[in-house]
């Protein structure tokens, strides 16, 4: 590819990135904003990480996203880290910093871009009492999230007690009110079924932050399956929030049959976009970018 003089590059790394809608959903915007600036994907493994990295600093690239399985690497990689990307751990944006003999500013916006997807539905977590299922990388994100909005209590549910706790005890400096609820359907006592039912039917919002219903193309049947039963929708109040990161297939089954009992459904799509839009903010230096733009040019993707 030969790129016209002065094209600033972006981009995305990770491995796989194949098949990443970033790319196109930025392209869109930046092509909107009449701007000579280009979105690439970087598959890269771990060993040739930093080299990229130091690759990137000697050329016009003004920023990159960060996707698994290097968010907690690159880390190590940065001249220096926001608040937000110390607290969750994790890193998802870096962008370049004049000041700092051009090095990089590695931050996270997926709790803004959870945030904002929350705000753009017109929820109102405040005080309120949030579940999330699972305990891996984009949980972090969500429970960090989920302090900023002031919810009363946070449940992290998960089948692994030693994740679990391990991840609560990371987490519980930053809410009084954070525990773990082990759930596992063949070997679950009674007082842990209990325990678990009595999580689900008090939740305001439940968040599914795991791989369960996603599409997998080695394994035909995954997107035919929910990480709650629907008898287990239907013990929920009328008007839980149920929060699917799963954006493919669209919907899922979790917002499917939810949908059809009334909840209110999100799926990960409106977190990409909203994540998205807040990297190229911090890469541009604007403060408007056309989200609307980003949303649709992904929705044709998937559709397609």
């Amino acid at each position: 590819m030969i790129l016209p003089k002065k094209t600033a590059l972006v981009g995305i790394l990770g491995n796989p990135v194949s098949h990443s809608l970033s790319p196109i959903m930025h392209n869109a915007a930046l092509k909107s904003l009449g701007l000579n600036w280009l979105y690439i994907p970087l598959p890269i493994n771990n060993t040739s990480l930093e080299i990229l990295v130091q690759n990137l600093s000697n050329i016009d690239c003004r920023g990159f996203n960060i996707t698994i399985p290097h968010k907690e690497i690159i880390a190590q990689l940065a001249t220096e880290l926001t608040p937000i990307a110390k607290r969750v751990g994790a890193v998802n944006t870096f962008i370049r910093e004049p000041n700092t003999n051009n090095g990089w500013l590695g931050t996270n916006t997926d709790v803004e871009g959870f945030i904002n997807s929350l705000k753009n539905n017109h929820i109102n977590l405040s005080q309120k009492r949030a579940v999330i299922l699972g305990c891996g990388g984009s949980a972090r994100a969500i429970l960090v999230a989920l302090v900023e909005l002031g919810v009363a209590s946070i449940r992290v549910i998960g089948r692994d007690i030693y994740k679990l706790t391990k991840f609560t005890d990371n987490y519980q400096y930053l809410h009084p009110d954070l525990s773990a609820v082990t759930w596992n359907e063949t070997e679950s006592k009674e007082l842990e079924l209990k325990l678990f039912e009595k999580t689900l039917t008090n939740a305001d919002l439940i968040v599914n932050t795991t791989p369960i219903g996603m599409t997998n193309v080695s394994i035909s049947s995954s997107a035919l399956l929910s990480p709650l039963t629907e008898s287990y929708l239907d013990r929920l109040k009328s008007n839980v929030v149920i929060y699917d990161l799963i954006y493919t297939p669209r919907p899922t089954v979790l917002l499917k049959k939810s949908a059809e009992r009334g909840f209110i459904c999100i799926d990960g799509l409106e977190m990409l976009v909203e994540q998205g839009a807040a990297s190229l903010k911090l890469w541009t230096g604007l403060k408007s970018v056309p989200t609307n733009i980003m949303r649709n040019s992904a929705l044709n993707k998937l559709r397609n």
